[in-house]
């Protein structure tokens, strides 16, 4: 694995008028890393989550994808800037093909624009067809190749979560960030999704991981921030972070 930073975030606070959502929370990600961000609920996780990714503006904080600063000012910008994520509820385009929404998750990488949609002249027609090779080559990684022409909202509820991870995967992102992607996945669907993050790594992708399912994340990260009332109160390798006692104490609680 290389040693290069591919995310440094410092001193990122939030707050929602009278709740102080996130206190001086730092995060150091190395490329190739499966990094997880774990703590009880209401620890902050999602709303961390959203920051990195310009769904909410920090009040503070100093943010760098790979050694180069950048602005989460929306979400379109930080697709481009090279982070792409995934949601705790699924946000698929119900009603198009499964080839049809990794398509669409490979719009940042795109230069035809509108002008070349319309006039539909060679560059676009073969910059389209390069976008469908693309996808099809993604849904066999993720491994629903065989229902590209399905509908998304037809899927099974694992094959869904598979499909938005190879959206995300489309716009050829520097870190992936997914939020609970094994949330309500029985034993069988998480086995196949740690399978499935374990191979997205091997391909050199970076991932960052907010998971409730503390078992999945001490085998499958290489490290750990845990968050408890916004403020980071652990970092380091699983077998380090499980052994805190303000980890145990977060989790749970004080008689312990």
């Amino acid at each position: 694995m290389s040693e290069q930073v591919i995310l440094n975030i410092s001193g990122v606070n939030k707050r929602f008028g009278g709740l102080q959502a996130l206190s001086e929370v730092n995060i150091k990600i190395m490329r190739g890393q499966i990094y997880g961000l774990i703590g009880p609920n209401g620890a902050g996780k999602t709303t961390f989550f959203n920051v990195i990714t310009g769904l909410y503006q920090p009040d503070t904080g100093s943010f760098e994808l790979a050694g180069k600063p950048y602005s989460p000012s929306a979400p379109h910008e930080v697709a481009k800037a090279g982070i792409a994520r995934t949601f705790q509820n699924i946000r698929l385009f119900g009603e198009m093909s499964a080839l049809e929404n990794v398509m669409v998750g490979r719009h940042v990488r795109t230069h035809q624009g509108v002008i070349g949609a319309i006039l539909h002249h060679k560059a676009a027609r073969e910059e389209e067809a390069a976008i469908k090779k693309r996808a099809m080559e993604l849904l066999d990684f993720v491994g629903i190749a065989q229902f590209a022409h399905r509908t998304s909202r037809h899927l099974s509820y694992g094959d869904q979560r598979r499909l938005e991870i190879a959206r995300a995967l489309a716009t050829d992102p520097q870190l992936l960030a997914l939020d609970e992607p094994a949330a309500g996945m029985n034993a069988t669907e998480k086995l196949a999704l740690r399978e499935l993050l374990v191979k997205i790594k091997a391909e050199g992708k970076t991932i960052l991981l907010i998971e409730h399912d503390v078992k999945l994340m001490m085998g499958l990260c290489d490290r750990l921030t845990v968050l408890d009332y916004g403020k980071p109160i652990a970092e380091g390798v699983p077998a380090e972070v499980q052994k805190n006692p303000a980890v145990i104490e977060a989790y749970l609680g004080g008689s312990h």
